[in-house]
């Protein structure tokens, strides 16, 4: 009553792996960071070098820490003297700069 016949089934084999079909969503998905993620980081970094490459004497600078001042002078190629406060100034890595406001650009 409760027993059945067991029928053998036919052997198929292993499907053939298509190597075009599991390489292309990687390099899809690679696309997609490089053009979303990498690319438009690397734009942004390089026009914040060319930004702190063109900081010169009476740029007003906001640094990273959130201090304001304007340029005294710019010390050498990585440092300059910001003046925070009257007769206070403060030597600041240009690598430490946010923002740099040229002279008489009004505030974003």
């Amino acid at each position: 009553m409760f027993i059945s016949q067991a029928f053998a089934q036919t052997a198929t084999g292993a499907p053939a792996v298509d190597f075009v079909g599991m390489v292309l969503p990687l390099v899809l998905i690679m696309g997609v960071f490089y053009f979303l993620l990498i690319r438009p980081q690397q734009k942004k970094m390089k026009e914040h070098q060319a930004m702190l490459s063109k900081v010169t004497k009476g740029d007003t600078v906001v640094t990273q820490g959130g201090l304001i001042g304007k340029v005294v002078r710019v010390v050498d190629e990585q440092e300059l003297l910001v003046e925070v406060g009257e007769n206070v100034k403060v030597r600041v890595l240009k690598s430490g700069l946010a923002d740099v406001r040229s002279k008489g650009e009004p505030a974003k």
